[in-house]
């Protein structure tokens, strides 16, 4: 849990002094593309969605502001969640 405790969770504001995940909330790393690293918080989230992953929104990617980035789980490691592209 210390792991986890220093990383930060997508969506955290900038100046948040406490970017990183709360108890009793469920997390899924980010792997690879622009938010590589991130924590998602999956709180509530369905068995639906955690299956089929997300458009993530994000400046960074490669269709800049108001572009999104794929993010869905690992085969085999649905605790990880790999990079499929970007989208506008």
């Amino acid at each position: 849990m210390d792991e986890l405790i220093r990383r930060r969770v997508y969506g955290a504001d900038h100046d948040d002094p406490d970017p990183g995940p709360r108890p009793g909330h469920l997390y899924r790393e980010l792997v690879a593309g622009p938010l590589d690293g991130l924590l998602l918080d999956v709180t509530g989230w369905s068995e639906e969605w955690l299956r089929d992953g997300a458009a993530l929104a994000t400046e960074i990617g490669s269709h800049g502001p108001g572009g999104h980035a794929w993010y869905g789980p690992r085969p085999g490691d649905p605790e990880h969640w790999d990079w499929s592209g970007d989208t506008p």
